[in-house]
Formats: structure tokens, C-alpha cells, sequence
């Protein structure tokens, strides 16, 4: 006489496992979303970032940051608002000068913006 498998697994089992699995799922996705910070890093970006040559010697460093600690313009500390925006002035040395923006997050991931001017003044007076 052949064996007769009967499964013990009923409708109510289904729906209660299909909950548990489903509140894993929601718990996974949460702490993922919540994690979407600390897994993009220091973010750094120049709002009207200003024309390479400049016939001005002071410039305006206009921007905004996210996820960071601590941030320098050339290696001088700097501070932003709540929002995480800052406003700087850089003052331009006669002809070429290299400024470095550079952002750093708790976990010391650093990100940086190297910005390059040309100051060339509009008038020479003689002497």
C-alpha cells in the first residue's frame, strides 16, 4: 500500500510567514534608508562657480556640503551654516593661484574641489 503525504502547512501558516518575511523586508529597506548617508560619503559642490580668469583679486567661493565633519579652504578651516552652505572670499595673488576646497566625514572619507585662477588686473599704472 503506497504511503499517503499529507502536509500540515495551512493558510494561517502562509500568512504568518508571509508577514514575518514581509517585516523583514521593511526592517532591511529602513536601515538601508537610513544608511544612504553614511554610504555616499563627504559631498562637496560650488554654486556660480566664478570664471577661471578673474580681473578681480578677491573671489567669491559660494557652496554647499553634505555629510561632513570638517571642511578647508586651502588648509585653512572654514565653517558652514546649518543648511551646510559657506561663503568665502579667496584673495588672488598676481597671476596664477590654485585653491583647494576640501571635505572631510566622521569616518575620515575625504572629498575635495581644486579650483585654478588667473588674476590679470584691467589697468597697469605707471609710474
Amino acid at each position: 500500500m503506497p504511503t499517503i503525504y499529507t502536509s500540515s502547512f495551512t493558510f494561517r501558516d502562509f500568512v504568518f510567514m508571509s508577514m514575518i518575511a514581509c517585516s523583514v523586508g521593511l526592517i532591511l529597506a529602513y536601515v538601508l534608508f537610513q544608511a544612504r548617508f553614511l554610504l555616499a560619503g563627504p559631498q562637496v559642490t560650488l554654486i556660480n562657480e566664478p570664471d577661471s580668469i578673474q580681473n578681480s583679486q578677491v573671489v567669491k567661493l559660494r557652496g554647499q556640503t553634505q555629510n561632513i565633519t570638517h571642511i578647508s579652504l586651502n588648509g585653512r578651516q572654514i565653517f558652514t551654516d546649518k543648511a551646510g552652505y559657506f561663503d568665502e572670499a579667496l584673495v588672488l595673488e598676481n597671476g596664477y593661484t590654485v585653491s583647494t576646497i576640501q571635505v572631510t566625514d566622521r569616518y575620515g572619507r575625504q572629498e575635495s574641489i581644486i579650483k585654478k585662477f588667473i588674476y590679470t588686473p584691467t589697468s597697469i599704472i605707471p609710474l
